[in-house]
């Protein structure tokens, strides 16, 4: 049942397939344990095929599917408050600035926003967009942008836009974009820049391009600098102040690129084939952070990167998903459950069994108190 403070009606074409119910500020949850239990039971789950990660924030578990966007009780899974376009689908959603931003499919494609206070439902900003099908959202701490192919935009907190790069629809000023012909394969922000992945006519590589996320003009972008790289299906994993980390797996290398475009460092990285053969879906890598540490997940195991130069540090084979702090400590999922790691040195110290029943694909973790939630592809399951 929803704690409902608010209902709203309403007469404008849009807010006539809008329903919504607010809620009161959830209850404090319990504090964490000072470890990792040594076992854990599934308290609930629920369909969230828009949330590429779990939304755990304000004490409030956020699960975003088909045209709704709830929030609920961590321990319970009750609903608490809800927003529902009963007329559009869900793109994406994703948390950034303690808010959770909701992306609908509207003819345009993926061009409706919604920013939305995760404890209450509250509507925080709104905005209409040009982002492509099939979105994901890249937070670089200040910034959101969105991917795509062909186009990548970038919003500040309040969802104005802030820049736009590649092919602009309703383009009102020429010569502004650099190369708006290219097409986009990953990207990933930091200290309000992008990188991305172009690949372009007339080059032979893939190039390496990163931008600022503000300009004085939001359609005429300022790069910092753009080099062709050494091979093709190049990746962008992290950036990290000034570095960018790619892989060239063609070379199997991943190489690290400083504030100019020159390579600082190059390191071995021998992937299984099935890691490297396609772009990731969205067009970002699966990758998290902790206060000591950057973790990727390449698709078959887990490498850990320096915060600081962003060279590799260990590799976990057989992983399922990045690791995140739980409990004071590194947990990455596993077949069967989590693995809780030693940060330093990637040590398995033990693990903790985990009943996922028939799923057995990618995991997604993220801790809420003392609940461990679980991006099961379209399911997402708490777990405590």
């Amino acid at each position: 049942m929803v704690a409902v403070v608010a209902a709203i009606v309403a007469a404008t074409s849009d807010n006539l397939h809008t329903s919504r119910a607010l809620a009161e500020p959830p209850h404090a949850l319990p504090t964490p344990p000072t470890s990792v239990p040594g076992s854990m039971t599934q308290l609930w789950q629920a369909p969230s095929s828009a949330t590429p990660i779990p939304i755990g924030q304000s004490d409030t578990v956020t699960t975003a599917d088909g045209s709704e966007v709830a929030g609920r009780d961590p321990l319970t899974g009750q609903i608490r408050w809800h927003y529902t376009r009963e007329n559009l689908q869900l793109c994406t959603v994703d948390a950034a600035w303690g808010r959770v931003n909701a992306v609908y499919h509207k003819t345009m494609g993926c061009s409706e926003v919604t920013q939305l206070d995760p404890a209450t439902g509250r509507i925080t900003a709104q905005r209409n967009g040009d982002a492509e099908l099939g979105t994901r959202l890249v937070n670089d701490g200040s910034h959101v942008t969105t991917t795509g192919k062909h186009l990548l935009d970038t919003w500040r907190d309040d969802l104005v836009k802030s820049m736009e790069y590649g092919k602009v629809p309703f383009l009102q000023n020429a010569n502004k974009q650099p190369r708006p012909n290219c097409t986009y394969g990953t990207v990933a922000a930091a200290a309000d820049k992008i990188g991305v992945i172009e690949r372009c006519p007339g080059d032979r590589t893939d190039r390496l391009t990163v931008y600022k996320a503000t300009a004085e003009h939001e359609d005429e972008p300022k790069v910092t600098y753009t080099a062709l790289l050494a091979g093709k299906r190049a990746r962008v994993i992290a950036m990290s102040g000034d570095l960018t980390g790619v892989l060239l797996p063609d070379q199997n290398l991943y190489v690290v690129y400083g504030a100019d475009g020159s390579q600082k460092a190059a390191y071995p990285m021998d992937l299984p084939d099935a890691d490297t053969a396609n772009d990731p879906v969205g067009g970002t890598e699966a990758t998290t952070r902790t206060a000591a540490g950057i973790y990727w997940y390449t698709g078959s195991k887990t490498v850990a990167l320096s915060r600081d130069d962003l060279s590799p540090r260990w590799t976990l084979d057989g992983t399922l998903g990045p690791g995140i702090t739980f409990a004071t400590q590194l947990v990455v999922p596993i077949r069967g459950g989590l693995a809780v790691l030693n940060e330093m040195n990637g040590a398995t110290l033990r693990t903790v069994g985990i009943d996922r029943g028939a799923y057995s694909g990618p995991v997604r973790l993220t801790a809420l108190g003392p609940v461990l939630l679980e991006q099961r592809g379209p399911t997402l399951a708490a777990l405590r």
